[in-house]
């Protein structure tokens, strides 16, 4: 068999590759080029997630899913800096600019209201169907806001298997939401 020289590529396929042996090998690589083109570790981890579901959502059609995933990392990080560069922050009046204005009422109506709860309230008992160690992770990564990395050292779990969990744990969630049509 011929040495290959770095940067070369293999002209024979690598072996069909599970997804979770690709996000096992890749997520790390995949999520410090994500950080490079965001400049952001919780956006990065976002946008690597959202690769790998896209990857699950079409993984027969896609022949290449090393190539692939940097691709959709590269084209969803991209994506993100040109609608993150379109918002413009405004600042609220203040009494010196708009004097005798009154601020307008924030609070949403009762039934926007209504329907948020309930919203709420089923997602709840979506996250009380994963078993206890999904559920941790779930609540460790959006109650606490911790990075997989924070995640992984508190559990004792690698970061790729607290991604795995994530996104089979968000998959199932979502599963049910649609069951009781909350999403489409």
């Amino acid at each position: 068999m011929p040495v290959m020289q770095p940067g070369q590529v293999s002209a024979v396929p690598p072996e069909a590759e599970t997804i979770e042996e690709l996000f096992e090998a890749l997520e790390s690589p995949l999520l410090n080029y994500a950080l490079r083109l965001a400049g952001d570790r919780a956006v990065a981890e976002d946008i690597v997630q959202e690769a790998f579901m896209k990857l699950h959502a079409r993984y027969a059609q896609v022949r290449e899913p090393r190539r692939w995933l940097y691709r959709s990392v590269h084209n969803l990080a991209l994506n993100h800096r040109r609608d993150t560069g379109k918002i413009v922050a405004l600042k609220p009046p203040t009494e010196s600019y708009a004097p005798g204005i009154e601020a307008a009422d924030t609070q949403p109506l009762p039934d926007e209201q209504i329907v948020r709860l309930e919203g709420i309230g089923l997602v709840r008992l979506s996250l009380k169907s994963l078993d206890e160690r999904s559920q941790e992770v779930v609540r460790l990564k959006f109650n606490e806001n911790l990075s997989y990395k924070e995640i992984s050292a508190r559990t004792g779990l690698t970061t790729g298997h607290v991604g795995y969990l994530l996104h089979h744990a968000l998959k199932a969630v979502a599963r049910e939401l649609e069951k009781n049509g909350v999403t489409k």
